[in-house]
């Protein structure tokens, strides 16, 4: 680095210490020329990432109100702040990671839904309903398809067991069947007669 008293080119670091955010490194330099020392800070390079609106407006990315746009849908529910802002981290790195700076909100919206389908079904279809701004019925219903993976298949209809029908040929043969006059006694078999002893 060049120094700024005599502009020459080769120094050595003798101290170095971080900023108490963490956002810089704080380095006292000290000339091989004239020896006099001087302060340098290094930073991170940040590119801004900017939200293109459907308007084709452009804003910054805004972290805090991300954030606040997924806690209102998550309200009344079940869901740690640690959770919300473990997934405001992983959506923010996803948008990192675009090789272009310049994010469709359509794109950030998906990401954002994503995410709630995962932490809590109610609040996926909160932020569905405002994100979407669903005009009648059916696009809700097709929102909550896809939360379930598609319409529910169609119950089986149990039908009742139906009794064999008594056909007519049984019908006629139990009707030729003769009578007994006598209960028990089969009619084919003839009496059994018992002959009297004579006096």
């Amino acid at each position: 680095m060049r120094c700024p008293f005599c502009g020459h080119l080769e120094d050595k670091v003798v101290d170095s210490r971080e900023s108490r955010e963490g956002e810089s490194i704080r380095r006292r330099r000290e000339c091989l020329k004239c020896g006099r020392r001087f302060t340098s800070y290094e930073r991170l390079e940040e590119v801004p990432i900017l939200i293109v609106k459907k308007d084709g407006r452009r804003e910054p990315f805004d972290r805090q109100k991300l954030l606040r746009g997924i806690m209102s849908a998550c309200q009344k529910r079940p869901v740690s702040l640690a959770r919300l802002e473990e997934a405001v981290g992983d959506i923010q790195s996803k948008l990192m990671e675009q090789p272009d700076r310049e994010i469709p909100s359509l794109l950030l919206g998906e990401l954002v839904m994503d995410s709630l389908k995962v932490i809590d079904s109610v609040a996926y279809v909160r932020f569905a309903s405002v994100y979407r701004d669903f005009k009648d019925l059916p696009d809700f219903v097709k929102a909550l398809e896809g939360l379930m993976g598609g319409p529910p298949p169609p119950k089986p209809v149990s039908l009742a067991p139906v009794p064999p029908l008594i056909s007519e040929a049984s019908h006629e043969s139990k009707a030729a069947l003769p009578i007994p006059l006598f209960p028990g006694v089969a009619p084919d078999s003839p009496p059994s007669s018992r002959r009297r002893k004579p006096k």
